[in-house]
């Protein structure tokens, strides 16, 4: 436990633990700072991917995390004073839970932000793959003009958009594909009996239906134990000849490497990833497999999906610091 000077409490600390890689949010929070104004002095601290977590991390009273930096059950052990954990974002994959609940600390996410930007970001990887908009650009750009992909473009409302995991975003791709006019299907085992009906769109009971009769795939799941690896080489092999694999949820859940043979063998049509498993891409060869889309693990970013998240879980850490109920648990 930290010292206390003249029977003075320390002041409560908040640490904003942000990868070194990715420059997520600033040095001043900006937004985090005002939202535990006389509550907590907050201190961003820059990791790289596998560094220990410092003292600064590990005295503080709770810890807003980004995607990046892992909590292990070690660092779980070594937080003497944190109230939460508040994962900045809707996966908490990167911490052990188990291990935070053994040592009396809440973890929570930012479910409901983002939302938009994800859906949009799956139906645009969707249409770049449908309508061939990189193959054309490409071509334009050689000053050529020949339209050798037209034969791979597809009128929407004849084709079925698969979607696995029907939560919020999923829920809100479902809604965009059936307005492109897409036949919208999905399969979650945890979705409300009857939802289908209330969206207009269709359930089926296993992802094996799904991926019979699926022209794109998009996944909208968590990556939990269940669901890492779901997508193998198994799986891709059931898709139907030249459909389409959409991922914007997590990278681990989708195998790359039989993605990869697929897409070079040609029976996937193409595949859209903003996640890859093991991301980012780690080879060129990887990097030149065709009929690929990857966008760097950016479908969440936008000026307002930012605010969006980074004030609840500011909110969060207020509430833990003031030793108030905490919301969005996980463990």
């Amino acid at each position: 436990m930290q010292s206390v000077v003249k029977g003075i409490m320390p002041p409560a600390t908040v640490a904003i633990v942000c990868p070194r890689e990715f420059k997520f949010t600033d040095h001043e929070a900006s937004i985090e700072r005002p939202v535990l104004a006389g509550v907590a002095d907050v201190s961003t601290v820059w990791l790289d991917f596998n560094d220990p977590f410092p003292e600064q991390v590990l005295g503080a009273d709770a810890v807003i995390l980004w995607h990046g930096p892992r909590v292990t059950a070690d660092v779980d052990a070594g937080l003497k004073r944190c109230r939460a954990i508040v994962r900045n974002g809707v996966g908490f994959d990167s911490v052990d839970l188990a291990a935070a609940a053994r040592a009396g600390i809440p973890v929570c996410n930012v479910p409901d932000y983002g939302t938009e930007e994800v859906a949009d970001h799956a139906l645009a990887l969707t249409l770049a793959l449908y309508r061939q908009l990189f193959p054309l650009d490409a071509e334009a750009k050689r000053l050529g003009w020949k339209i050798n992909v037209q034969h791979r473009m597809r009128r929407l409302n004849t084709q079925t958009f698969g979607i696995v995991g029907l939560g919020r975003i999923g829920t809100a791709a479902a809604l965009r594909a059936r307005a492109f006019g897409f036949r919208v299907v999905f399969f979650d085992p945890f979705a409300p009996m009857g939802v289908h009906k209330a969206l207009g769109i269709e359930s089926v009971a296993t992802l094996a239906e799904l991926l019979a009769v699926a022209d794109t795939l998009s996944i909208h799941c968590p990556l939990t134990a269940e669901t890492r690896g779901m997508i193998g080489e198994r799986e891709i092999a059931a898709m139907k000849p030249g459909a389409f694999l959409v991922n914007t949820a997590r990278g681990d859940i989708v195998r790359k490497a039989p993605v990869f043979a697929a897409l070079r063998a040609g029976h996937l049509g193409g595949a859209g990833l903003d996640v890859v498993e093991d991301e980012p891409l780690r080879t060129a060869e990887e990097a030149a497999t065709p009929n690929l889309i990857v966008t760097c693990h950016a479908a969440f970013c936008s000026p307002e999906g930012m605010v969006e998240m980074r004030t609840p879980s500011a909110r969060i850490a207020r509430a833990a610091v003031l030793g108030e109920p905490v919301w969005n648990r996980v463990n």
